[in-house]
């Protein structure tokens, strides 16, 4: 359980870069091939809760386009999801380097 909390810290934090930097946005079963070739399995009833979050917080915005025949929601960041995802990259390099310093491994 603790597990899964954590990953889908790291979850939210990955659409919001794809948010990002996909310069056509992102949507859910992309999002859904995207994560699982990182090792995460996520089904859409985990991860279209997490859009509506994330868009209802002010993280994302919505806008429904006609891709391929199908209407898909298209997600991309606001300048507050940008703005978070800055703060959260500035946490992920002070983290990362603490967790994989061997210096701080115990014996």
């Amino acid at each position: 359980m603790v597990e899964r909390k954590i990953l889908l810290a790291f979850i939210r934090i990955h659409i919001l870069h794809h948010a990002t930097y996909d310069k056509n946005g992102i949507y859910g079963s992309g999002m859904i091939k995207e994560l699982k070739s990182h090792g995460y399995t996520i089904s859409p009833g985990t991860l279209y809760p997490i859009f509506h979050t994330m868009t209802k917080n002010g993280l994302l915005t919505a806008t429904k386009k006609i891709d391929h025949g199908k209407q898909r929601k298209i997600y991309t960041t606001t300048k507050k999801g940008k703005q978070t995802l800055n703060k959260l990259i500035s946490f992920i390099h002070e983290l990362s380097r603490e967790v994989t310093d061997d210096s701080n491994t115990s014996n």
